[in-house]
């Protein structure tokens, strides 16, 4: 029995089925996505959806479905699925799927008459290519099988639409046909392992609905267009191999190469392994850079994300390897002190006033898990963030006298409660951030310990002073003996703002922290009782007036509510950690209680994977991304310090 599957009753109930989703992605940057039954109802699913550079690096939907249709005895059995408008869905095909399986790739058995159909696919590892296996497990007698492409060749941040411009031609190829709809995108290469007739029968699928964009207050409405269909006869034991590339393929080598790239995947069989596997999925290798995509599958490689991220997806992994590439690559990445937050190119946004100081917390992870080379490899990075945070950069990022960071953009929000919602900040957070300055003076007092083990004296001088100063000046201007707790951020303006929020959690967690275990027991505490859910932290106590239990809506209302109570399952990191700092051997059960209970949600949302967000009020439904990159790596990191740490428990 797989540790994952979906019987018949559950995905013919197309609410429960297109409620849940599969991602599958490769290092060359593509993916492919859909939901359980293959109806796609997000503009970002697609059977193929790979990154062109020629157009900017952005991810572009080429290859968007298939339909299957099985003729026998001169009955057509089509097990496609599209939604049009009014709730109507066709073809229906859902309705002969008979079993879904994801132990190792996406599965489906089909049952249409006597015939029994496995489709299986995956993704080529290093090369935008995908593969499908089509395998007639039953069959009385001989019967034909009609594959019929759809194409969108679009960005997947938008829709397409029937139109003149479109190139509705075809070249043929060795089993198969190339199509190239739009200038300036790579041909899309259709072949089969077989020898297959193409019936060239262009036409346009207009009015296909995506109901999820529908909920987030998207256009929701595109046309698809189908060159024609393929054709061919199989019978009881045939297997045919297609494969969608933007390079054409020998199709002699197809079915070996679907065997070889399946013997490499991770089993999907117990929640650790569906977290390796997840984990893996988040890491791109394109053009001499290693990046970690913060979320599928709508978000590209962010600085902070990858920071946070990085030793749960690649420590915990033991792939120390892996671990300095990405660190490489941002270091490339850097400018005035600061990493870039998101963005393609040229393109890039450094409005982040926290990602650099997530560096040093990253290199401490790799010097921790024997990155022998760690501060002659990023020493000189490390020290180049301090003097900028230190004069002054951009942003108006800046020590003030106190040795504290203050930090003021008008308009921009820095830290990573960074919902901007017409022009402005949500959670604005101005001036004196509490986990800033807890990174601030992680950060010193790390450069300090590595500073003195390479006797650099001209640092040391420099810096010495600031630990001192700095405990002193934070402990003065966030901590409030009265209520027990820090405060989430200070400004010249409105002072103290005594919010409850889980950035003051960080400041426990650090391997240098400013506060005794008493404060860091009462901060926990109130975290505990606020905060705290099955599925993460809440990002706001629900006994603050402007929080806001459900995150739903258009983009205005959900960026509203997004750090105003939503639970993110990332901040059980530094929770858990600082959980086990206090209450050592104690606070294993609790840690352990938390951090398993994510086992339910491998067959939710994004399948095998853990969700970007969830709502603040149970049941703490998944919502944003399917899959996000800081939440499978925290996850991972709290389990591998659970089980190298406190493994007696």
């Amino acid at each position: 029995m797989s540790y994952i599957k979906f019987d018949k009753a559950q995905v013919v109930n197309l609410e429960y089925s297109l409620g849940r989703e599969m991602i599958r992605t490769n290092r060359a940057g593509s993916y492919s996505s859909t939901t359980l039954v293959g109806c796609n109802t997000r503009k970002y699913h697609g059977l193929l959806i790979c990154p062109v550079d020629e157009l900017g690096g952005e991810r572009f939907v080429l290859f968007s479905s298939l339909d299957v249709t099985v003729v026998n005895k001169d009955k057509s059995f089509n097990t496609g699925i599209r939604k049009y408008k009014g709730d109507y869905f066709s073809p229906k095909g859902h309705k002969y799927v008979e079993d879904y399986d994801i132990d190792n790739i996406p599965s489906r058995i089909y049952r249409v008459g006597g015939v029994i159909l496995k489709q299986e696919r995956l993704l080529v590892h290093y090369e935008e290519q995908l593969l499908m296996r089509f395998s007639i497990l039953e069959a009385s007698e001989t019967m034909k099988l009609q594959f019929r492409p759809f194409l969108a060749f679009r960005n997947i941040h938008q829709l397409t639409h029937a139109n003149m411009a479109a190139n509705t031609k075809v070249h043929f190829i060795e089993n198969g046909i190339k199509s190239k709809m739009y200038e300036g995108f790579p041909s899309l290469n259709i072949q089969f392992s077989t020898n297959i007739e193409f019936i060239h029968n262009p036409d346009w699928y207009l009015g296909v609905e995506y109901p999820e964009e529908q909920k987030r207050g998207y256009d929701y409405s595109e046309d698809l267009f189908t060159p024609g269909f393929f054709e061919l006869k199989a019978k009881k034991g045939d297997i045919i191999v297609l494969s969608a590339s933007t390079k054409e393929e020998k199709t002699s080598g197809l079915k070996q190469k679907f065997t070889k790239d399946l013997s490499g995947k991770i089993p999907r069989d117990s929640f650790i392994n569906c977290l390796r596997n997840a984990a893996q999925q988040f890491v791109e290798k394109r053009g001499g850079k290693t990046l970690i995509i913060a979320g599928y599958p709508w978000f590209g490689a962010w600085g902070r994300d990858t920071f946070i991220s990085l030793p749960g997806l690649a420590l915990a992994r033991h792939r120390l390897i892996l671990y300095r590439e990405v660190l490489d690559t941002q270091i490339n990445k850097m400018k005035d002190g600061l990493f870039p937050n998101m963005g393609l190119g040229n393109a890039l946004a450094f409005n982040s006033v926290d990602a650099p100081l997530w560096f040093f917390w990253a290199v401490q992870q790799y010097i921790e898990h024997g990155g022998t080379d760690g501060w002659e490899r990023y020493g000189e990075a490390a020290i180049s963030i301090l003097n900028a945070f230190k004069n002054g950069t951009a942003f108006n990022i800046h020590m003030r006298e106190n040795g504290l960071i203050y930090a003021d953009a008008p308009g921009k929000a820095l830290t990573w409660m960074d919902a901007v919602v017409n022009g402005i900040p949500v959670t604005p957070r101005r001036g004196y951030d509490v986990e800033i300055n807890a990174l601030w003076y992680n950060a010193i007092c790390f450069s300090l310990e590595m500073a003195a083990n390479e006797n650099d004296k001209k640092f040391i001088k420099g810096y010495e002073k600031l630990p001192d100063l700095i405990k002193k000046s934070f402990l003065d201007i966030f901590w409030d003996e009265k209520i027990g707790y820090l405060a989430d951020y200070v400004n010249d303006d409105e002072g103290k703002n005594l919010f409850i929020r889980p950035n003051m959690v960080i400041a426990v967690s650090l391997a240098y922290s400013m506060l005794d275990k008493d404060q860091m027991k009462k901060v926990l505490d109130v975290a505990d009782r606020d905060l705290v859910t099955v599925r993460g932290l809440r990002t706001l106590s629900p006994r603050n007036k402007l929080y806001q239990g459900v995150c739903e809506g258009n983009q205005e209302e959900r960026d509203n509510a997004y750090h105003q109570g939503t639970v993110w399952p990332w901040l059980y990191g530094p929770f858990c950690e600082g959980w086990l700092k206090v209450y050592g051997q104690q606070g294993v059960q609790k840690v352990k209680k938390l951090i398993y209970g994510l086992e339910a949600v491998m067959s939710e949302h994004g399948i095998s994977t853990i969700s970007e967000i969830y709502d603040g009020d149970p049941p703490h439904s998944p919502k944003g991304a399917i899959s996000q990159a800081w939440s499978v790596g925290e996850v991972l990191r709290i389990i591998n310090l659970l089980e190298t740490k406190f493994a007696n428990q």
